[in-house]
């Protein structure tokens, strides 16, 4: 069964950006083998403005293989139905931040599933906050 993500795109503040729509089946690197494994569709709910893992590499039940085609999708929910454009989350890799995701934004990025590479989301405040995030890698 093959992973498929698409993406749709539009504006109105670009003159002339006719939109852009791309879909892209989840593969092993280098092949048309569909991707084998996933950490499964988890919520995080964080409270609180300290660091916390959302994917610890090295504890992963399946191993992954390092450095391979794993792709992660994080979406900051909100809390009880409420999206706050205003509560940002940063997300990051091995303590390096990739970017913020405010209510509502999400994120789809490639990852290298090094053991020291933990996937990590850091509240801006302390308002509760939920986030959901699946990652697709191959076994090792």
């Amino acid at each position: 069964m093959a992973t498929i993500c698409t993406i749709n795109i539009s504006s109105d503040i670009a003159p002339g950006f006719g939109g852009i729509s791309e879909s892209m089946t989840l593969t092993q690197a280098g092949t048309v083998t569909d991707i084998d494994s996933t950490t499964g569709f988890q919520r995080r709910k964080l409270s609180a403005t300290a660091a916390v893992d959302l994917v610890t590499m090295a504890s992963e039940l399946v191993e992954p293989k390092d450095s391979v085609a794993a792709k992660i999708f994080i979406r900051n929910i909100g809390y009880k139905g409420v999206i706050d454009k205003a509560v940002g989350v940063t997300i990051g890799v091995n303590a390096e931040p990739i970017g913020k995701l405010y209510g509502g934004d999400w994120m789809m990025m490639p990852l290298t599933c090094i053991d020291a590479d933990d996937v990590t989301a850091t509240p801006a405040t302390d308002d509760i906050v939920v986030l959901e995030f699946v990652m697709f890698y191959e076994e090792a």
